[in-house]
């Protein structure tokens, strides 16, 4: 009678076992989350992802790497109503029109994200101006102009805007990212136009006519680039001797692959980047918690760590040291006193309201 109640509870605790582990392989949960790729992806994997996926390891994340088309992937797949992004990596000016159009959820800034280490909440502590009704931002980062030194003399190295447009003194071709948010800014500039007028300028139709015909002069010097990693390779291949960029895509070739470039910190275009979640995307409670954890002050300091943008939070900012490798990163961060003296800060506000049809003339006047 003992035997055969040992042989039953054996048989109910391999039964239980076995349920455990179908629940558990069940529970697996993947996260499919869209971001830009390159550096910028590795840094979100090294500082967020894997960090927690070791905390959670139910939780598989996939990266996707399509960010530059992010609200027409979440446009279609909403009207298709088959969500499966999980979660989406965009910017701000998207951001926006997404949550105008319904598509991506509303954020409780406080009540969904980490306050401060001091208990600042979260909506004192992400920069000004940096939150939106929809969008959490991770980082400063900014649009520049960057050059490869060994096609310029050494006496005579290109330092500003105007000399990406000054082909007579700096010759060679230029790659200039196919979309006109920087492109128009950086004309109007180089034209004269002081930062903080260029948006008021740009609102007129003589402003858009006076950007184009400032890069009419340069465009027969021109290659368009789409992706991020185009621009670095263009200038490393020597197909044009200056190109604009994301600044963290010529950090990454600087220090990682010792290219010689440099960045032209003049008329940086500053911009922010960050979070969105799908409307009616998947596993949303997971989520909510890997966005607590990956936007909390320490996660955004690591992520500095590894690239140089600057983190989204004050008391992030303070925690940023060094480089992964051991090397002082102040030097290569957009915010930093001396890269920040004539930026221009990207006005998303703009952009929402003039995008869709700047987008359309910028793409006629590519194909002209």
């Amino acid at each position: 009678m003992q035997q055969k109640m040992l042989k039953l509870i054996g048989a109910s605790g391999a039964v239980s076992l076995m349920a455990l582990s179908a629940a558990q392989a069940q529970d697996r949960i993947d996260l499919v989350v869209m971001s830009w790729g390159g550096a910028y992806t590795n840094s979100q994997q090294q500082a967020y992802h894997e960090p927690y996926m070791e905390m959670n390891p139910h939780v598989n994340i996939i990266n996707d790497d399509g960010s530059a088309n992010a609200l027409a992937t979440l446009r279609a797949q909403s009207q298709a109503g088959n969500v499966t992004l999980a979660l989406v990596d965009m910017l701000p000016s998207d951001a926006q029109l997404a949550c105008d159009e319904g598509i991506i959820m509303s954020i409780d800034h406080d009540e969904m994200l980490a306050a401060a280490p001091d208990g600042t909440p979260a909506s004192e502590d992400f920069l000004p101006g940096s939150l939106g009704e929809c969008f959490i931002p991770q980082i400063v980062y900014s649009n520049i102009i960057a050059f490869n030194t060994e096609m310029f003399p050494e006496d005579a190295q290109p330092s500003t805007v105007a000399d990406f447009f000054d082909v007579e003194n700096f010759p060679g071709r230029r790659a200039l990212q196919d979309r006109p948010g920087g492109s128009l800014e950086w004309a109007l500039y180089a034209d004269g136009v002081n930062p903080d007028d260029i948006y008021d300028v740009l609102a007129t139709p003589e402003g858009v006519d006076r950007a184009l015909a400032k890069l009419d002069t340069i465009k027969d010097h021109l290659i368009f680039w789409t992706e991020g990693a185009q621009s670095p390779q263009l200038l490393a291949d020597q197909e044009v001797a200056f190109t604009t960029a994301y600044n963290g895509r010529i950090f990454e070739a600087q220090v990682d692959e010792g290219q010689p470039f440099e960045i032209i910190w003049d008329g940086q275009v500053v911009e922010w980047d960050g979070w969105v979640i799908p409307e009616g995307g998947p596993h949303l409670e997971t989520v909510l918690d890997y966005l607590y954890f990956a936007t909390d002050t320490q996660r955004l300091a690591d992520q500095a760590r590894y690239i140089s943008y600057g983190p989204a939070r004050a008391s992030s900012a303070v925690l940023v040291d060094t480089h992964v490798d051991g090397f002082d990163m102040a030097p290569h961060m957009p915010t930093s006193p001396e890269n920040y003296f004539a930026p221009i800060i990207l006005d998303n506000d703009f952009w929402t309201d003039y995008g869709d049809e700047l987008r359309e003339i910028y793409a006629n006047w590519m194909m002209q």
